[in-house]
């Protein structure tokens, strides 16, 4: 398993590399709906408004090119916001439907994500509301405004990936993706062209897999204490 995670701009990247260079592609660029703001306001009366850098990278779409470099450089795709960029990609009878379980907030129910497989809608439902989350036990923190948990990729992975196929992230902003396919054995390329998001992101992910090789070495100390027992 391979992770390249590059500080950089990801369309001329992708105007370097050959027709078809990953199997999948799971994106999330901006919508363009100014979700960049300083001040993430919850819009609910029992969770505070999160404080995030104030930004520029949510003004508007990526232009068109971006969207055919991504569909020439891999051979399936999965766009989230895929209702914001219709006009540049083709129909499909495959979305997903990801329900935030968020009953009583302002912000949309549900978010879109287009994806080239032929297959039927499919809806998955995690709940993502603030300081409430599916997973209260081992909850994320939020490093960026619109931060996807790991859960919901690895249901993408586990329901549209294949076993060695290598993935392409365009924007990888909190790093989600990246923990999702060091957990499950993906390759991954990913690029982040904003320097705090990239920074924040890789040590998250650095900090995940130093806790994965604890959690393996105290299971490996325990196995071996087992067997010493065993042996006595």
């Amino acid at each position: 398993m391979s992770m390249k995670l590059i500080q950089g701009d990801c369309l001329p990247a992708m105007k370097e590399m050959p027709d078809n260079a990953f199997d999948l592609a799971i994106v999330d660029p901006p919508y363009g709906v100014g979700m960049d703001g300083a001040h993430f306001m919850t819009k609910s009366s029992k969770t505070e408004a999160k404080n995030y850098t104030e930004k520029a990278w949510d003004k508007e779409t990526p232009p068109p090119e971006y969207f055919l470099e991504l569909l020439r450089v891999s051979n399936n795709q999965i766009v989230f916001g895929g209702n914001y960029f219709i006009e540049y990609l083709q129909n499909t009878s495959c979305f997903v439907v990801w329900d935030k379980d968020n009953g009583g907030s302002l912000h949309a129910d549900c978010e879109l994500a287009w994806t080239s497989f032929k297959t039927a809608t499919r809806k998955v439902r995690y709940l993502w509301h603030g300081m409430r989350q599916q997973n209260m036990k081992h909850k994320e923190i939020r490093i960026h405004p619109t931060q996807k948990p790991v859960a919901l990729y690895k249901w993408l992975l586990t329901n549209y990936a294949k076993p060695g196929q290598t993935i392409l992230d365009t924007h990888l902003g909190s790093g989600s993706i990246a923990i999702a396919c060091h957990d499950y054995g993906y390759d991954l390329t990913a690029y982040e062209i904003d320097k705090e998001y990239f920074e924040a992101a890789t040590e998250r992910i650095e900090r995940h897999k130093a806790q994965g090789q604890l959690f393996q070495a105290v299971e490996v100390m325990t196995v071996e204490s087992i067997k010493g027992r065993v042996g006595n």
